[in-house]
């Protein structure tokens, strides 16, 4: 059996190449069957924004990279409620389905995993 992989994207999504490959991971892992979840931590919640504007800086958007991640087979999508918080993202203005997850749930959520790639 394959060993769990949590993806956790910590960059916004223009601050470097962190989030896109992020991105890339999860879906490569996704087409391969692998049992994967990814988790937005810290500024990488900006990357489940609706209100980027990609165009602005001549990048292409992630948003579509995202809503790719179910069909997959990436549906464990997970963000830090603290994150989404300071940062004042509501859940209606996310591009995607995410779990709310509290500090605790967060530590928990580490534990389920066998492996761990910070980005």
């Amino acid at each position: 059996m394959s060993k769990s992989l949590l993806i956790i994207s910590r960059q916004a999504p223009w601050s470097g190449p962190g989030a896109r490959e992020a991105l890339d991971i999860a879906l490569a892992g996704g087409a391969f069957d692998l049992p994967i979840g990814m988790l937005f931590l810290d500024d990488g919640v900006f990357q489940l924004s609706t209100r980027q504007q990609p165009g602005n800086l001549q990048q292409k958007d992630l948003g579509a990279n995202l809503q790719a991640l179910p069909m997959f087979g990436v549906e464990d999508l997970y963000a830090s409620q603290r994150s989404l918080a300071e940062r004042g993202l509501d859940t209606a203005e996310l591009n995607i389905s995410v779990q709310r997850l509290d500090d605790s749930a967060l530590t928990a959520l580490l534990d389920r995993y066998d492996q761990v790639i910070t980005l």
